[in-house]
């Protein structure tokens, strides 16, 4: 038996939706990114939705329409994957790394607010494996020190805090479509934000700056006159062939969500007497979007004198499982342990020891709608197994 660790839906209705903008001929940015963009602000509640080319490139869009600049800081998980700091890198700024919980995996305020200098601009909080950042202590914090906050919520999708979807509260929020994240464009991102200007500026800078889109220009008189170019903008922008997927992928995303769920609640029951592997939590006032089901390996309690060997042990128990056919991952990884960001800020596991620890002892199980019986029984009763098989 093969058990990957996730696989996209697809069926007739993705078929056939790829082929529309085909038969129009309009396959870049335009009529069918609208209606996606439509489709998405009714899922999550957001005011406005501004497709783009990834969630990297839509943070990208977000924090220099926000107008990050050189010389400013930014606050970011430890523990997150590394396009985060990335795109505050890209704009000749600093990322700060902060420290996460373990029960969560998300960012840890207490730290967060010891790192506020004059020069920290913004917050990016990420809502990790679809479990959403506590936004009320990330928004109470960037309120008391004027910063704005932009979600990654690129695993957010279907994730809600307090009764609202992720990637509503802050200045604006970042989602992924891809093909590991609940729904999917193969590549794609979208921007949700409150503020109409915003979206404005988001819009201009995914088209190269541009004063009104192709899809604008086209469809009003004197059609033949190009957009003026006033700012500084990106190529980010999404295709039609993509959006016309993710229209499709919208109209199962109920389906797909209670799918996810029920897997999860399934590993939840299965696997509750392993005291070994700590599994997802969710508290109070959360739901989970499942993205991933990511638990934590500890058959010690980890700290950084035992991360090594317990790294090993865990990595013998994937091995495992990967042999018998069944597809794991590590959550994410650490940025700060990454070449760049560890050769350029001179950081050491020390520096931020549950972070390392989540890197290291992470281990994300197959998740996928659809997913049988058979399938996520084989999952269990293997990895009851190997804990012991590979000490």
């Amino acid at each position: 038996m093969h058990i990957p660790i996730t696989k996209p839906v697809f069926g007739a209705e993705e078929r056939e939706a790829v082929l529309r903008p085909l038969e129009t001929g309009w396959v870049v940015q335009g009529p069918f990114v609208a209606e996606f963009e439509g489709k998405f602000r009714a899922f999550s509640g957001a005011d406005h939705a501004v497709a783009a080319s990834s969630c990297t490139t839509a943070m990208h869009i977000a924090v220099a329409a926000l107008g990050l600049k050189p010389g400013d800081e930014v606050i970011v998980p430890a523990f997150t994957w590394v396009s985060t700091p990335n795109v505050v890198e890209y704009m000749h700024a600093r990322p700060v790394f902060c420290d996460v919980d373990l029960d969560t995996f998300n960012l840890n305020l207490e730290h967060a607010a010891s790192l506020v200098t004059s020069r920290t601009v913004g917050i990016l909080p990420v809502h990790l494996f679809g479990l959403c950042a506590d936004m009320d202590g990330v928004l109470d914090l960037a309120r008391r020190h004027g910063l704005w906050v932009v979600e990654d919520a690129a695993c957010g999708f279907n994730a809600w805090y307090k009764g609202r979807h992720a990637g509503v509260f802050g200045d604006a929020g970042c989602f992924s479509f891809h093909p590991r994240k609940a729904i999917t464009t193969g590549e794609g991102g979208m921007i949700t934000t409150a503020n109409a200007e915003l979206a404005g500026r988001s819009r201009s800078l995914r088209d190269h700056g541009a004063s009104r889109s192709d899809l604008a220009r086209h469809t009003a008189s004197a059609a033949f006159l190009l957009a003026d170019y006033d700012q500084l903008g990106f190529n980010f922008r999404m295709t039609d062939l993509q959006a016309a997927v993710g229209c499709a992928q919208m109209d199962r995303a109920p389906w797909i969500g209670v799918e996810r769920t029920r897997v999860a609640r399934e590993y939840d029951r299965a696997l509750a007497d392993l005291a070994w592997l700590a599994l997802p939590r969710v508290p109070d006032g959360y739901a989970h979007g499942y993205q991933a089901y990511v638990c934590l390996f500890q058959p010690e309690p980890p700290s950084l004198d035992n991360v090594d060997r317990l790294h090993a042990w865990r990595n013998r128990l994937m091995t495992r499982l990967e042999e018998r056919g069944i597809a794991t991952r590590q959550g994410t990884h650490a940025p700060v342990l990454q070449g760049f960001y560890r050769t350029k800020y001179g950081f050491a596991p020390a520096d931020f020891p549950h972070a390392t620890i989540a890197d290291r002892l992470s281990l994300a199980l197959p998740l996928y709608p659809g997913m049988t019986g058979e399938e996520q029984a084989y999952v269990v009763t293997e990895l009851r197994q190997a804990c012991d098989a590979t000490r």
